[in-house]
């Protein structure tokens, strides 16, 4: 997905996973999943991120709990992209992410919709929001290390 998305499309893509997140709900087996909870004190953001490690793979990848637009989005379409990869590829795409997020040079290739957080720096009281679910994740598979 290109960069050049217009602020429209970009919204677009961010109200659709906020109202319609693919992602977002507690597993049926949760002996099976790695969990951390996330929460900040600068927004309403209370999320529980559900992790299940195969091989280092990840098999799947769901959330649940409150947040505010951009924190629900991000996360929903981190989980999304980072079924079936293995831990390696998804250090790459958070970390590619995160430098998105702080004007960074990055790879807008492994980003997919992700690309739609691109101007959250404009607004720095949203990185926490932004970057909430990618820290848990991060800090779920690097247990795996």
């Amino acid at each position: 997905m290109p960069i050049s998305l217009d602020a429209n499309m970009m919204r677009e893509i961010i109200m659709d996973h906020y109202s319609h997140p693919l992602n977002k709900h507690v597993p049926n087996d949760l002996t099976s999943y790695e969990s951390i909870r996330m929460d900040s004190d600068t927004c309403i953001d209370d999320i529980t991120i559900y992790l299940k490690v195969e091989n280092d793979i990840i098999s799947d990848a769901c959330f649940d709990g409150v947040a505010c637009a951009i924190s629900t989005a991000s996360t929903d379409i981190l989980c999304e992209m980072i079924k079936g990869k293995t831990l390696k590829e998804t250090r790459y795409i958070i970390e590619q992410y995160e430098n998105m997020i702080f004007e960074k040079d990055f790879d807008e290739n492994c980003l997919d919709e992700l690309v739609a957080f691109v101007n959250t720096h404009k607004q720095a009281a949203r990185i926490k929001c932004a970057t909430i679910g990618f820290n848990g994740v991060e800090e779920l598979i690097d247990k795996h290390k």
